[in-house]
């Protein structure tokens, strides 16, 4: 879920000058070493098959997505790896996110914003950011939390 609220903001909290390198990931192992400690969060660029968000850890790397192991695929790439400087707040924000949409998943896969059958009532869905019953998307709901951290497209 890091990733995609990284996407939605436009913001990996990561310099935006950086040199591109030659990275070698083999095993799950990435060389030559990066500025990465234990629970930093680091972004791939460049890489055909390993780009996004990961988590370091000692044992193993693991995809921020999915939260399984790293799934890091084996390959040599002209790229960039930084190690992203996400605020405390943000991560805590992510994970309320990530709770919100698997609570209220069916209603946001399902066209109907409310629905009643005792006096037959539904509501459909606009389609726009404040229209229907409810937020159309885990991005309404949160937009104004997440606003602060948004950086603008260049």
């Amino acid at each position: 879920m890091l990733q995609q609220v990284m996407e939605s903001i436009n913001n990996y909290f990561v310099p935006i000058s950086a040199k591109l390198v030659t990275y070698t990931i083999s095993e799950g192992q990435i060389s030559p070493s990066f500025d990465a400690e234990e629970g930093d969060r680091f972004l791939i660029c460049n890489s055909r098959r390993n780009n996004g968000v990961y988590t370091f850890h000692a044992n193993g790397i693991k995809n921020d997505d999915d939260d399984s192991a790293a799934g890091l695929r084996d390959e040599t790439f002209a790229g960039t790896i930084r190690v992203c400087s996400v605020p405390p707040a943000l991560l805590a924000l992510s994970g309320e996110i990530k709770a919100w949409v698997e609570t209220n998943q069916a209603a946001l896969n399902g066209p109907f914003a409310s629905e009643s059958f005792n006096g037959y009532s539904y509501t459909l869905k606009s389609g726009g950011s404040n229209g229907g019953a409810g937020p159309y998307s885990w991005r309404d709901q949160f937009k104004g939390q997440l606003d602060r951290y948004r950086r603008p497209f260049l």
